[in-house]
């Protein structure tokens, strides 16, 4: 994204929208993950610096915000750098502050799977920015037949049944197929075992939490009973 954008006539509209991205992504992931997003989004509310594009505060000043002591801002700090939602854009050094310039393709990334449940006017507004930029596949149900011939050898193998588990998701729920169930990879079934290869640990770990009956039903309308689900790395 073009950092000019964030302090353009639509700047407002941008910033609200991150902002939003930021805490349904907390919401709806683990524990951990919410913390560390509800502290970022405190510190970019109260410090980040718009027309710089960067956040440079330091850790005591962190620390005394999240309530927190140094050693776990560092953390949260690392945190957010190995996950790339964070970038160091200058290493602090004595007498100078580190600045961190937010990663919005990584949050855009991040968060994608989640824009659905804010609202579709939501979901439409921040597909017309991001989509070209973030390294996530949106597939709309419209495209899944081509989606669905076009993938690799290991979903090529799978048998015709799991296909019409997916086309069964599809037409039960369009937007929650489309965020969720439409980027996962079947790898095998066996002995009621059923493998499964999910496009990241956020949309791995929503899944398991809050949509294992759909799946499972669909599925098992197929292929038949399941005693498990495994997800492969």
């Amino acid at each position: 994204m073009n950092p000019m954008r964030l302090t353009g006539p639509e700047a407002s509209v941008i910033k609200y929208d991150l902002l939003t991205a930021l805490s349904v992504a907390g919401l709806n992931g683990s524990p951990t993950l919410q913390t560390t997003l509800m502290r970022l989004i405190a510190a970019v509310t109260a410090r980040y610096n718009w027309r710089a594009d960067e956040l440079t505060v330091g850790q005591r000043d962190l620390a005394r915000m999240w309530s927190v002591n140094e050693r776990t801002v560092k953390r949260e700090i690392k945190r957010l750098l190995d996950g790339k939602i964070l970038i160091c854009k200058r290493g602090g050094v004595r007498g100078r502050v580190a600045a961190y310039q937010l990663n919005y393709d990584e949050i855009a990334k991040l968060s994608e799977p989640c824009w659905c449940l804010v609202g579709p006017d939501f979901d439409l507004r921040m597909k017309g920015r991001y989509q070209g930029q973030s390294t996530v596949k949106i597939v709309q149900l419209s495209d899944y037949t081509k989606h669905a011939e076009t993938e690799d050898a290991a979903v090529q193998s799978a048998p015709g049944t799991w296909q019409r588990a997916m086309a069964r998701l599809a037409k039960e729920n369009a937007d929650q197929f489309n965020a969720w169930f439409s980027q996962l990879k079947y790898t095998s079934f066996d002995k009621g075992i059923l493998r499964l290869r999910a496009p990241s640990k956020f949309a791995q770990r929503y899944i398991e939490t809050h949509l294992m009956r759909p799946l499972v039903s669909a599925v098992e309308a197929e292929l038949g009973p399941i005693a498990r689900i495994e997800f492969e790395a």
